[in-house]
């Protein structure tokens, strides 16, 4: 599959990229050690990857999930974040910026707009910044020991980088509230129950669930995928409907209109064939 990349990714150290289906690619958050935390330098590599992975023509799905067993990610490197906290107030500067979201030029997956879905495979602890990835994910998968929780307000920080007003969208405000202003932790099932998590496996069958997932939509033609998830999440950050779908509808829909798949889509059907996608046009 590798060689079939019109694009070579970015150089990585924190992400492992593999191939396991035509049209996939899974990024894996490699610092088991560190229970993946994220440093200033791998979510600036995060954001290059996810930039590539939008551009690239070959890919439709990301799946991302973490090394190991114990955790999917623990957010942010805190021992950094400290270090750069002290140094700023050694300094006598504000220290407000000092956390790894606030990099020049990176927003990582919690604040990701971008254009194809990603699967979470939540394999372990999803804690602060690793929860925030998965709310911002389109479909969540989770290993029956999988935990989550906005632990931030436990470190007298707080959930800063957009994963609040999508969790109320997501779970409803007194939910939302339960989780951000407590800090708790909750389990696999009662993410499923609230509608944080699609659905819950065994551990041993999380990646090969996630990668059947990840080959249903990378079968369809990907800018229906691109087109579909703009409405979807146009949807889920604009107040109000009708807006939401002229918006979409003058965007996406319109260039989808344009492109050789949707001619295909509709001649394959009609000639009771199976469509032979092209590139993306979106």
């Amino acid at each position: 599959m590798a060689d079939q990349l019109q694009n070579q990714p970015p150089q990585t150290s924190f992400l492992k990229l593999s191939y396991p289906a035509p049209r996939v690619v899974m990024l894996t958050m490699n610092r088991e050690k560190d229970l993946n935390c994220t440093s200033s330098a791998a979510v600036l590599e995060m954001t290059a990857v996810f930039r590539w992975f939008d551009a690239e023509p070959s890919l439709t799905v990301a799946i991302l999930t973490g090394a190991g067993k114990r955790a999917f990610s623990t957010g942010a490197d805190l021992k950094e974040w400290n270090a750069k906290v002290a140094k700023a107030a050694t300094e006598g500067r504000d220290t407000g910026g000092a956390g790894p979201g606030n990099v020049p030029g990176a927003e990582g997956l919690s604040n990701r707009r971008g254009k194809k879905p990603f699967i979470a495979a939540v394999n372990g602890m999803a804690l602060g910044g690793g929860c925030e990835n998965v709310v911002n994910c389109d479909i969540v998968l989770a290993s029956r020991t999988a935990t989550f929780g906005l632990v931030e307000v436990k470190r007298g920080l707080a959930p800063y980088s957009g994963v609040l007003p999508r969790l109320i969208r997501t779970v409803g405000l007194q939910r939302a509230s339960e989780f951000a202003l407590t800090g708790k932790i909750i389990d696999a099932e009662m993410a499923e129950k609230w509608g944080l998590v699609n659905k819950v496996v065994e551990p041993d069958q999380l990646i090969a669930e996630a990668v059947e997932w990840a080959k249903q939509i990378a079968e369809i033609s990907p800018d229906s995928i691109i087109c579909t998830r703009a409405m979807l999440r146009e949807g889920w950050t604009t107040a109000d409907v009708v807006e939401a779908t002229n918006i979409s509808n003058g965007r996406e829909w319109a260039e989808l209109q344009k492109g050789e798949n949707m001619k295909e889509g509709l001649k394959a059907f009609n000639e009771k064939r199976s469509p032979r996608w092209g590139g993306p046009r979106l």
